[in-house]
């Protein structure tokens, strides 16, 4: 018999038992970044992927669709029509679906006793009229957006620990608000000048899903949802403070890049600042700070980490985050929660 311990599980021997996953949205390119990570994971058997019953992958192999899964995750794709069926002797639920799925299978898992990591926006923001303004659906879970912890592992750890639902935070939020919250919450940003946040994202960004839009022969660097993208209030509402928020889709595949220009506080010198984020981050494994220069995409592709870099001129700062959006901005943000979830090492099978 299976016992909570700290809100993790342990045998009677005292060993750490193995937790039996689920994915929920497999086929997409964070399914298949999640598969890989869950698959190397020595406390975590993966042990089914499912799509929506309607789905064209519907019965395929994981590996068919994503070569370098081949020999490592050959595991099929179910169609997911019962629930109740699926989710027997599962432990932790990992959602890849679009935020009106979740919102419908979230409580559904919870109700069967298992551990749901969501990285859509559907449990994100505590504020049901968020998701009629941006999301154009009405939020039928008051609950559950109350009781739901906000994923973004560096600054909710603690709560994560004790968290049955965790929203996994979303990947142009997560690089955003990395770079933002240690001046936040040092209280070193002059508050009459909203934070500016260019971001440019790679197209895999708008998920696997063919579009014009999205194509890479259509796209070259364009802005997008200026002043009604769902991310700034998401960003915003997180850090408490108003930003301003351009995303961007860029030519390439992966990766986001965040420039975000601020104004300090009179008197605050750069060695105040760089000593904030030392302070937030001196032991957070998977968040890189520059001492000189500033990060590019190409340190990060691939990678779990979100680097930081600075520059001030006088009371002008400009801090820049990169990271890869399907990874530290997603499926390696969401199996760090897990880790932090259950006790395991936080860098465990990430690193």
């Amino acid at each position: 018999m299976r016992v909570a311990i700290a809100k993790g599980f342990e045998c009677a021997n005292g060993a750490i038992s193995m937790l039996k996953a689920m994915i929920v949205g497999a086929s997409g390119y964070t399914g298949a970044e999640l598969a890989g990570y869950l698959r190397r994971h020595p406390n975590v058997q993966l042990e089914s992927l499912w799509v929506s019953a309607q789905s064209a992958d519907a019965g395929k192999k994981i590996s068919d669709l994503h070569a370098q899964l081949k020999g490592q995750v050959d595991l099929p794709l179910n169609p997911l029509v019962n629930v109740a069926e699926a989710v027997q002797g599962i432990d932790v639920v990992f959602l890849a679906t679009a935020h009106e799925v979740s919102h419908d299978l979230a409580p559904q898992f919870l109700a069967a006793g298992c551990t749901v990591f969501d990285l859509s926006g559907a449990f994100r923001v505590n504020q049901p009229e968020f998701y009629t303004q941006y999301y154009g659906f009405t939020h039928q879970h008051s609950e559950l957006l109350a009781e739901a912890v906000y994923g973004l592992a560096e600054w909710q750890a603690e709560s994560i620990k004790q968290a049955r639902l965790v929203a996994v935070a979303g990947c142009y939020p997560t690089a955003s608000q990395l770079a933002l919250k240690p001046l936040v919450e040092a209280g070193l940003l002059d508050e009459g000048q909203w934070p500016v946040i260019n971001a440019v994202s790679g197209v895999s960004g708008a998920g696997r899903k063919a579009s014009m839009t999205t194509s890479f022969c259509e796209v070259t660097l364009q802005p997008y949802g200026v002043f009604t993208h769902r991310h700034q209030p998401e960003i915003a509402s997180h850090l408490g403070i108003p930003v301003i928020f351009t995303p961007h889709l860029g030519n390439f595949p992966r990766g986001i890049l965040a420039t975000i220009t601020c104004r300090l506080k009179p008197g605050i010198s750069e060695a105040a600042v760089r000593e904030a984020f030392s302070q937030a981050y001196c032991d957070k494994p998977l968040v890189r700070i520059y001492e000189k220069g500033l990060p590019a995409l190409k340190s990060v592709i691939y990678q779990p980490f979100c680097d930081i870099g600075l520059a001030v001129e006088g009371q002008h700062l400009i801090v820049v985050a990169a990271e890869d959006n399907l990874l530290k901005g997603a499926a390696a943000q969401a199996v760090q929660c897990m880790n932090l979830r259950f006790g395991f090492d936080e860098t465990q099978s990430l690193l």
